[in-house]
């Protein structure tokens, strides 16, 4: 096997079930998320050979959240029909919602949005912050384990985070200025 294919077969096994994970918090369904982690697979095939990917948990996490807002974004607006269903009579019945009062006293948390804003604010970091929040706060790792994996002292993953942390809490201040109020 060569190296190329043994790197693919080492992201498949590492990440695979985490990376999944991570894709079906954010989609609707399991053939969403699939469908996703396919293309992130194939991505990661079809550059392996010409591109060198240092931080591959940093590289896949930010393909999968890109291919999830490219999904999103592709989705139409619904039909009538979409919004039917059909009873046991065979009468066709439309969703409460369509005729429920949609203006709303409080703000509704719209969790696409925010965590649209909030990957934007990961991509305006420097890169060796995005990593380090990334891989704590998505990855799971600890912030002695990044160290320890990086050979950076515990001082410096601790700024780096400090530093990722101030930035996202000034660029979604606004947000969060607005749902809680």
């Amino acid at each position: 096997m060569t190296q190329p294919q043994q790197r693919i077969k080492h992201a498949v096994r590492d990440y695979g079930k985490r990376l999944f994970g991570f894709i079906r918090s954010r989609v609707t369904n399991d053939e969403d998320a699939e469908d996703i982690l396919q293309d992130v697979w194939y991505q990661l095939v079809s550059i392996i050979d010409t591109e060198p990917v240092e931080q591959l948990s940093g590289w896949l996490f930010r393909v999968s959240r890109n291919r999830i807002v490219d999904k999103k974004r592709k989705k139409g607006t619904l039909s009538l029909e979409d919004m039917a269903y059909e009873d046991e009579d065979g009468e066709m019945l439309y969703m409460e919602s369509l005729f429920a009062d949609t203006v709303h006293k409080e703000p509704v948390f719209d969790s696409d949005l925010f965590r649209e804003n909030l990957f934007n604010a990961l991509d305006e970091l420097p890169e060796k912050q995005r990593l380090v929040f990334v891989m704590n706060e998505l990855d799971g790792l600890t912030l002695q384990q990044i160290a320890d994996k990086s050979g950076e002292s515990i001082k410096t993953i601790i700024s780096r985070k400090r530093y990722a942390v101030a930035h996202l809490r000034e660029r979604l201040q606004n947000m969060y200025n607005y749902y809680s109020t």
